[in-house]
């Protein structure tokens, strides 16, 4: 048990959750702090207590905080990419596309690769709206993306940067 600067006392071993998840600095994107202190954080503990437990400020544990979250995020962008490169079907959905055509793309493709989409036409377009953020207002796809279907039938959605005859 750790005691902390407002005599509240902590009951974490730092070690063991990270034994216990399988951390490797040699194979994580994060270093041993960063690890150390987002596993803290994922356990509702503030900056300030994990700074007294780690003998350092609340503004490194923040900065270290950030750079971790960040790492992390760059993580699962570079498998997403990773996963796009490797789906088997592939559509390119254009600016300015309805998004109420892009379900028939994608079973066209999916069709032609011989590859099943796990999902109604309904829930694709909600996937392909949600994961596109602001590049879908209501029914028009406003920027380029990229839907890709794995032989397992996820669905991911990316971002494009295909050049429009506007660029």
């Amino acid at each position: 048990m750790d005691e902390v600067d407002d005599g509240e006392a902590v009951d974490v071993d730092v070690d063991a959750i990270l034994s216990e998840t399988g951390f490797d600095p040699e194979e994580s994107v994060l270093t041993r702090r960063q690890a150390e202190v987002l596993a803290l954080r994922e356990r509702d503990i503030r900056q300030s207590k994990i700074a007294s437990m780690l003998g350092t400020s609340r503004a490194n544990v923040s900065s270290v905080e950030s750079s971790a979250r960040r790492n992390v995020e760059k993580a699962r962008e570079t498998v997403a990419f990773a996963e796009a490169l490797a789906a088997p079907v592939q559509v390119s959905v254009e600016a300015g596309t309805d998004l109420y055509d892009v379900p028939k793309l994608v079973y066209d493709a999916c069709d032609e690769a011989g590859v099943k989409a796990n999902r109604t036409a309904p829930e694709l377009m909600k996937a392909v709206s949600d994961a596109a953020g602001d590049a879908v207002q209501g029914r028009e796809v406003r920027k380029s993306l990229l839907v890709g279907v794995t032989t397992n039938g996820r669905v991911e959605v990316r971002h494009s940067s295909v050049a429009t005859a506007d660029d």
